[in-house]
């Protein structure tokens, strides 16, 4: 899906018609099954949150603003040996960033003592028991999709028997790995899922929350539905790949007779050029190839916003790749489309120049002069700033063309051009070194075309930015593309490192005019003719550092 062929779901009135999701809930409500409804966004504290976890949030919280009801942010702190307090305040910053706001702060590890006593409610009712098989003695008694799978030799153990077992395994009597409790269901179950999964695990480590009063802890299948039920869940939301999961979902609930939530599922939206695995983000970061969970080159939500992303371009990104039943490759560049659709609206205009010339005015006797200049023609009430303006100037250097082609409107030898906000100017001569080096422009202005006073009558086709000389600011700009050369790294054969794209980050020096020095972290800006950029977190007053957002047009694609 191309940012410039993208095009709207609509109705033949012109809105937006519903998702599939949208369209259940409505026929919930008109039917009276439920008078509000409740979502949860239940992330494993494992990890920064991402591209991926951004539609899931768009998609709950959404639904929940659209619709009487409220969102739950629920942790899902089953696997202490990965889960860090990190992580859930990167999670929850990450989410607020983003404008949503949730009804209770919940975490799996809230209902370890009733997720315990479900489990003995099982055991009792002879619907669990406690293996003492190894992992893999286990993965093979499961069988085959083909082939149905062998009872454990355990599976016979009486109620009483499995009681005191569990008991023992929550005592931390026995070592990690040595037993497991495992759901009776079925050994010949067409859904190898239903073949007496695992419940329980032990594992003697210390939780982030409950420290170290647990050394056995539930499976994820045991503990989403039952902490969705517990907290009357009405539409659990997961993707495509907890389908098989669905009838292990269920019979939980129905075994246990607690409040039937119910799971429906969406469709994964892959993005091109970059990986989303958590374990392939946190090998990135571990192994350097990035700075860090909030590399601008992450598609996390904290690289995102740490590149200059905004809030509202990645709900509007969330709202237009939408919500399906089938996984799909969305293209990066529609995310750069609604970011700069964004920006032109809201950023800050500013002259930086990158590979300056030097431009003398020989005709001009004023010692400064201060011009006006908008700061975003975009947005009336966003006022205007002073630019110094002198005989000595800065202008790019590819501005200039000592032999140029037709149809070249900027600089050349007796050509005119506008200096953005401020005169016309005429080349009349090159100042070069004894290696023929470029080194100045002696140009003369036009006294009477000063812009917005301009009354000399004169036509000019093009128009260039430019810095005071004496007053330029000098920058350090990072310039963002690709994490990776291939469209889906993840998919090609071999170590997805190797498909790193190395021109991915790249240093530029600039000068740019002085209102820079007031730029703050809250801002954006576009650097006239460049692109859009941001304050990074490592500026100092004494070195400002910005990274480059998004550039002013699509140029990957012509790549």
């Amino acid at each position: 899906m191309s940012s410039e062929n993208y095009k709207e779901k609509t109705t033949t009135q012109g809105e937006r018609s519903l998702n599939f999701l949208e369209e259940l809930i409505e026929n919930d409500l008109k039917a009276g099954k439920y008078t509000s409804i409740v979502t949860r966004f239940p992330p494993e504290p494992n990890g920064y949150l991402h591209l991926g976890h951004a539609s899931s949030i768009c998609l709950n919280f959404g639904l929940t603003e659209k619709y009487p009801g409220y969102t739950n942010l629920r942790f899902d702190d089953t696997n202490p040996t990965t889960e860090e307090t990190e992580y859930v305040e990167s999670i929850k910053a990450d989410i607020q960033w983003l404008g949503f706001s949730w009804k209770h702060e919940r975490y799996a590890s809230d209902y370890f003592e009733q997720l315990y006593n479900f489990a003995i409610q099982l055991i009792e009712a002879d619907l669990a028991y406690v293996d003492d098989s190894t992992a893999e003695e286990i993965a093979t008694l499961k069988g085959t999709p083909t082939e149905a799978g062998k009872n454990s030799p355990y599976r016979s153990r009486s109620i009483e028997e499995n009681k005191d077992l569990f008991l023992r395994m929550k005592n931390g009597e026995f070592p990690d790995g040595s037993r497991t409790v495992r759901a009776k269901i079925d050994m010949a179950h067409t859904n190898m899922l239903m073949r007496d999964p695992v419940l329980y695990r032990i594992k003697h480590a210390h939780h982030h929350r409950t420290a170290d009063a647990w050394c056995i802890y539930p499976m994820y299948d045991f503990a989403h539905g039952q902490s969705d039920s517990i907290e009357k869940v009405t539409h659990s939301l997961c993707t495509m790949e907890f389908v098989p999961h669905r009838e292990l979902y269920d019979w939980l609930i129905q075994k246990l007779n607690i409040y039937p939530s119910h799971q429906y599922e969406f469709a994964r939206r892959n993005i091109n050029y970059t990986v989303t695995s958590k374990r392939k983000l946190l090998q990135l970061v571990n192994e350097k190839f990035v700075s860090g969970w909030d590399d601008p080159r992450m598609p996390t939500i904290s690289g995102l916003r740490r590149r200059g992303f905004t809030p509202k371009s990645i709900r509007v990104f969330c709202e237009k790749i939408g919500i399906g039943k089938r996984d799909n490759m969305v293209d990066l560049g529609l995310l750069e489309f609604c970011l700069r659709e964004d920006l032109n609206k809201t950023a800050l205009r500013r002259m930086v120049v990158f590979d300056p010339v030097k431009l003398v005015i020989t005709n001009y006797d004023k010692a400064v002069e201060m011009l006006q200049s908008e700061n975003n023609p975009e947005d009336e009430n966003s006022g205007t700033r002073d630019i110094p303006f002198s005989h000595e100037l800065l202008i790019e250097r590819n501005d200039f063309m000592e032999e140029p082609p037709k149809k070249y409107f900027r600089l050349a030898p007796g050509k005119m051009v506008r200096l953005k906000s401020a005169y016309i100017i005429q080349c009349d001569e090159v100042i070069k070194d004894e290696q023929g080096n470029i080194t100045e422009l002696h140009c003369s202005y036009i006294p009477e075309s000063k812009s917005g006073a301009d009354t000399s009558g004169i036509k000019v086709k093009g128009t260039i930015h430019w810095v005071n000389a004496k007053d330029a600011v000098p920058i350090e700009v990072r310039e963002y593309d690709r994490l990776f050369k291939v469209e889906n790294p993840a998919a090609e054969s071999g170590d997805f490192t190797s498909f790193i794209n190395p021109d991915s980050l790249k240093i530029v020096e600039g000068m740019a005019e002085p209102s820079i020095n007031q730029a703050s972290g809250k801002e954006h800006f576009q650097f006239i003719r460049k692109g859009y950029y941001c304050l990074d977190k490592d500026a100092t007053k004494e070195k400002l550092i910005f990274n480059r957002s998004v550039t002013l047009k699509d140029s990957w694609a012509k790549k």
